[in-house]
């Protein structure tokens, strides 16, 4: 008797102690949680953000709130995510304006490449809410 539950113990510890899975063997799906994608996950955050950093933006323009200028999720809400819109905004940057916004006008930032204007216009188009 004592023979059959030490070999009963034995057989269960070799059991609870199984290696897990390996890597390549699928595991269950709803176990593990899949990250949803955010606006920081698109590439041109990060390079949009970077430009508008060393730039004069954040004086006038703040994200989620009216400054100077409009918030720039306003401006994300106001138009949509596409090339022409794009090169429309980056013009504005670049040659400054006013009126659409409210009588404050922007200075024109005409040493910025056109590509950089782009670029900062497609970072601030992803921060729709």
């Amino acid at each position: 008797m004592k023979k059959s539950l030490l070999i009963a113990a034995i057989a269960v510890g070799i059991f609870a102690c199984s290696s897990p899975p390996k890597q390549n063997e699928k595991t269950d799906a709803a176990a593990v949680p899949e990250k949803k994608a955010t606006a920081m996950d698109n590439p041109d955050y990060d390079k949009g953000l970077a430009l508008v950093a060393k730039s004069d933006c954040f004086t006038c323009h703040k994200l989620n709130e009216q400054s100077t200028g409009p918030a720039y999720s306003a401006v994300a809400a106001k138009y949509p995510s596409n090339d022409s819109t794009y090169s429309m905004l980056a013009g504005k940057i670049i040659k400054g304006g006013s009126g659409v916004w409210g009588e404050a006008p922007m200075p024109p930032h005409a040493s910025l490449s056109k590509e950089d204007a782009v670029q900062m216009v497609k970072y601030i188009m992803l921060l729709k809410e």
